[in-house]
């Protein structure tokens, strides 16, 4: 049992903090931007709420992080409310956030200045990975801080992995989106297509997720997709803030992305259509529409 600190009760946040309070035993201390969250979770859950990320990570031996975006990880990391203004020499912050690799970085050598282990980590498997405890956790940092990390970020994961130095969690974050996002607009695509030349469409699904076309998409969402139902996941929001980021490294690393590119647009025209908190397969709303 250690004594752990997370930051940022979200969508994914809230159970993943859960888990490692219910499954691990960990004495935990929450901070929520949204005091009320944080209230709700020690209800919920016990442990204690702290004020600012400094006083949430006193004391702590890990620092578990899932928040919005760059900007939001630097507000609650640097300055003197700051989590690594708390934390003692010797303790590890594992961020959960889905970031640029440029930030993974920047706080991984301000961490190590201050003595402290950083580990970039986001997470694969969405709403429903994080409440079930069966995320995929892709990490990017120093072997021996991973090595400390691990059986505590197992509470809620199916599968944590070293992949490489710091960033490398982040990029591999990416690759993962970039692979998400073209299966999607294939998948909207076959389920339009299947609509038009009549066909009878769960028996089509049936047959084809037994061969080479099946997914972990096809067996989650050609279904909900074909109902026209969009409140199963992770929303497009927040699909189009990752993209931008793979498609911010992609031009930094001279990759070609000419697929992403396209169904982050085709992502733009869903938000303007009402979707923003849709999930992602609402792409093949964009192919019904009249």
């Amino acid at each position: 049992m250690a004594n752990v600190a997370f930051i940022g009760l979200g969508v994914m946040g809230y159970p993943m903090a859960g888990h490692l309070k219910a499954k691990g035993g960990h004495e935990l201390t929450v901070y929520n931007r949204s005091a009320a969250k944080a209230d709700a979770w020690t209800k919920q859950h016990g442990g204690r709420s702290a004020p600012t990320p400094r006083e949430a990570a006193q004391g702590a031996e890990f620092v578990f992080c899932c928040v919005g975006n760059d900007d939001d990880l630097r507000s609650v990391t640097l300055g003197p409310d700051g989590a690594f203004a708390g934390m003692k020499a010797g303790a590890i912050f594992i961020d959960n956030t889905t970031a640029s690799a440029t930030v993974a970085r920047e706080l991984h050598a301000a961490a190590k200045d201050k003595g402290i282990g950083f580990l970039d980590g986001p997470v694969s498997g969405g709403q429903a990975g994080a409440e079930n405890g069966v995320l995929t956790v892709m990490v990017g940092g120093d072997a021996d801080v991973y090595a400390k990390a691990e059986p505590v970020i197992a509470c809620f994961a199916r599968s944590v992995r070293l992949i490489g130095p710091s960033g490398a969690g982040q990029l591999t974050k990416m690759v993962n989106q970039i692979c998400i996002a073209g299966l999607v607009q294939g998948l909207s695509e076959g389920v339009h297509f299947a609509k038009k030349a009549g066909l009878d469409v769960p028996t089509v699904f049936d047959v084809i997720s037994k061969g080479a076309a099946q997914s972990w998409q096809m067996e989650n969402r050609w279904e909900t997709m074909n109902a026209g139902k969009f409140d199963f996941g992770f929303a497009v929001d927040w699909m189009r803030k990752d993209l931008s980021i793979c498609l911010d490294q992609a031009r930094n690393i001279q990759a070609h992305l000419p697929v992403t590119a396209l169904v982050d647009q085709f992502y733009s025209e869903v938000q303007k259509m009402g979707g923003k908190r849709w999930d992602t397969s609402s792409l093949v709303a964009r192919l019904e529409r009249d």
